[in-house]
């Protein structure tokens, strides 16, 4: 598979929409009120639906668009001549997909950086010619619906004047009604402030958040971009992104799936093969993910590792292994003389009984193994519990 449009940038793709935020889907708030550039404020912004990202720019600092404060140094004077960003957003777009950039706020080698950590970070030559007036133009040239920060670790948000631009895109930039934002913009603000909490690399708390949140992984799990010598055991299997998307989603949280193409934009098998399987079991187990919410239970700790999500009245436990003798023992719904349990892909309510200590007992389905509608982490779908 090839993209045409990245060249040789790092690509993050969100390859579905998590568990809805409590306070509504995709944010359209912006004109109901107006925010200061303080914490307090910027954190009652709402939060997000499904996306992709494309890295923008990386650390060392090269962009994938004509940046006009990155001369000779971006995806149009060097290597593919092309916007990439502006020629991704527009497939995408024509797709009805979010669209996410991500950007780092530092740049290592940049010599006006260097010298303000020279001084201290009491100067900000850096941010003042580099990182905000490229945070500007990316926002107004492409207008994305989130901005993905990163860099910020070695700098308080006061070096970056993370709050002043968070003001003016949440009160007058072109995407203010809509836009929303990680917490990477400075070393204080991580897990603390900003929009989703992204709060480390790969981070899965052990207990429903009280903020939105996302886990950022990637499919090689030593690298965020493309490795040559890259081996089968570094890379993450079927069962297990396909496990931590529905811890992910059971806690509350969006999953964020890295992988990196070539430096030709080529998409490798492997990463194919991976991204193929995850939206195959998303075409059938779906309707557990997308647009669901936590229920008042995430999980029930047993032998066969049940999360569970909501959508509305129902309530789907997705089992990540199969029970030795065919009868799954959930502790958790409560149920009622209208309770009904039906498998995911499958045709016909299963058979179901109460426990005489507490919860019930499903008679799963007496098939081979083929024919299960997915190899991996099978949703009963729960109607009439509570």
């Amino acid at each position: 598979m090839r993209l045409g449009v990245l060249g040789a940038a790092l690509l993050l793709l969100l390859v579905l929409r998590a568990a809805q935020s409590r306070r509504g889907a995709w944010p359209r708030h912006g004109a109901h009120r107006r925010y200061t550039p303080d914490w307090k404020s910027l954190d009652g912004r709402p939060l997000p639906a499904w996306y992709v990202v494309l890295t923008a720019k990386h650390h060392e600092g090269f962009t994938n668009w004509p940046s006009p404060v990155s001369w000779n140094w971006n995806s149009q004077d060097l290597g593919p001549h092309r916007d990439l960003v502006g020629e991704l957003g527009t497939a995408l777009r024509k797709r009805n997909i979010r669209y996410g950039l991500y950007h780092s706020l530092l740049e290592w080698f940049h010599p006006l950086y260097l010298l303000d950590k020279k001084n201290g970070f009491k100067t900000q030559y850096f941010v003042s010619s580099k990182t905000m007036p490229e945070l500007y133009d990316l926002v107004n040239r492409y207008k994305p619906d989130l901005i993905w920060s990163d860099g910020e670790w070695e700098c308080p948000d006061t070096y970056w004047n993370s709050t002043d631009f968070l003001a003016w895109l949440y009160n007058d930039s072109p995407v203010k009604d809509q836009v929303v934002v990680n917490d990477r913009w400075g070393q204080n603000c991580s897990c603390h402030h900003g929009g989703f909490y992204n709060c480390q690399d790969k981070y899965m708390p052990e207990s429903l958040p009280g903020h939105k949140w996302e886990m950022c992984t990637s499919v090689d799990k030593l690298s965020w971009g493309y490795r040559r010598n890259m081996v089968m055991a570094s890379i993450a299997s079927e069962e297990e992104i396909i496990s931590e998307l529905v811890q992910a989603v059971s806690l509350g949280g969006n999953y964020l799936l890295n992988i990196g193409p070539t430096k030709d934009g080529v998409i490798v098998p492997i990463f194919q093969e991976r991204l193929l399987a995850v939206g195959k079991w998303l075409s059938i187990s779906g309707e557990a993910i997308y647009a669901s919410e936590p229920w008042r239970v995430q999980s029930d700790k047993n032998t066969t590792s049940v999360w569970y999500t909501s959508k509305g009245p129902d309530v789907y436990a997705i089992l990540l292994r199969w029970p030795e003798d065919g009868v799954l023992y959930l502790t958790s719904p409560k149920t009622t003389l209208t309770t009904k349990i039906v498998m995911l892909g499958l045709e016909g309510d299963l058979k179901w009984s109460p426990n005489p200590v507490q919860g019930l007992l499903i008679s799963l389905p007496q098939l081979p193994p083929s024919a299960l509608p997915v190899k991996f982490a099978w949703t009963l779908k729960l109607t009439g519990v509570k």
